[in-house]
């Protein structure tokens, strides 16, 4: 099996280096017209360069089609021109990779209000202006494939990261009502939690370890996920060569009658309520009520109302 991209067109954001970079010359050697977009600030956001031009000049050298784009992802009118630019040079827009980030590391002691909005916005707010811009274009077309860029920091935690966590988890969360709406479009959207030695994690790795993590190995996974036979709602990790799936689950509701529905009760039927058994991993956010409604029913039978049945 080959997978390529000819005839598709990608946008790919924070590509001057790193993980982007890699994606952005796989596409363009598997025949992507690709929109290299950096601002080409350093990783706290700052300052600017030509870093987006530069992957546009390998992607031509070897063949392919590419054009560099320096807008910031937080600002809505730029991602929209980026996507109108895209459209008018190749026709449409059928890939975007939100891969943009900064990090402000600190611990939430001593983390500035601004520290963590600025994180937020560029990580959450920037991916969901990008995919904004090219939302419409998607639906119009019948296609579009969508990756959000999560972290292992936002699904499982890690210390000194609060701005970067609570970002990537809401990237997750964008992802499963997007997944949703994008359907019948034929729009699939994924997430990908990377591991990789970059700019962005230069000082976290020991030297090592920052070699074994070169972001090469976290390709397979990302083209795989905005390809046209990719799944939709997936939460894949990468690094190293290693790769998985990831999960948000839920264990079988436990139904307490009236009489037990006080804090006293709540806390008797912890041990059943936080029991990590019977996990299922629900597609849409309405399965958390059909899974009360289930445990009601199994606990009063036929007296639970026909029209409130899960």
């Amino acid at each position: 099996m080959s997978i390529d991209f000819k005839d598709k067109v990608a946008i790919v954001t924070g590509a001057g280096g790193g993980l982007g970079r890699e994606y952005a010359l796989e596409l363009g050697r598997r025949g992507a017209k690709v929109v290299v977009n950096d601002l080409g600030g350093s990783r706290d956001g700052t300052g600017t360069s030509d870093m987006a031009a530069q992957v546009v000049e390998e992607i031509e050298k070897a063949g392919g089609e590419a054009i560099a784009n320096g807008a910031s992802v937080t600002e809505y009118d730029q991602m929209e021109k980026m996507v109108a630019d895209a459209k008018q040079k190749w026709g449409g827009v059928h890939i975007l990779i939100n891969n943009a980030g900064v990090l402000r590391d600190k611990t939430f002691a001593k983390m500035e209000p601004a520290d963590f909005e600025f994180v937020v916005k560029v990580h959450l707010t920037g991916s969901a202006m990008a995919t904004k811009a090219c939302w419409e274009t998607m639906r119009e077309q019948a296609y579009g494939r969508i990756l959000m860029t999560a972290s292992s920091t936002g699904l499982f935690g890690n210390f000194g990261q609060a701005n970067y966590g609570a970002a990537k988890l809401g990237l997750a969360g964008l992802t499963k009502t997007l997944q949703l709406e994008g359907a019948k479009y034929n729009i699939k959207v994924n997430t990908l939690s990377p591991v990789a030695g970059t700019r962005m994690t230069e000082d976290l790795f020991p030297e090592e370890a920052f070699k074994l993590f070169d972001p090469v190995n976290v390709v397979p996974a990302a083209l795989f996920l905005v390809s046209e036979d990719a799944p939709t709602n997936a939460i894949v990790g990468a690094g190293a060569g290693g790769y998985h799936s990831a999960w948000t689950v839920m264990n079988d509701a436990v139904w307490l009658p009236e009489d037990q529905r006080t804090v006293e009760g709540f806390a008797e039927n912890w041990d059943k309520i936080s029991d990590f058994s019977n996990l299922i991993a629900p597609q849409s956010g309405s399965e958390q009520s059909g899974s009360i409604l289930k445990a009601m029913q199994k606990v009063l039978g036929d007296s639970v109302p026909t029209s409130t049945r899960g």
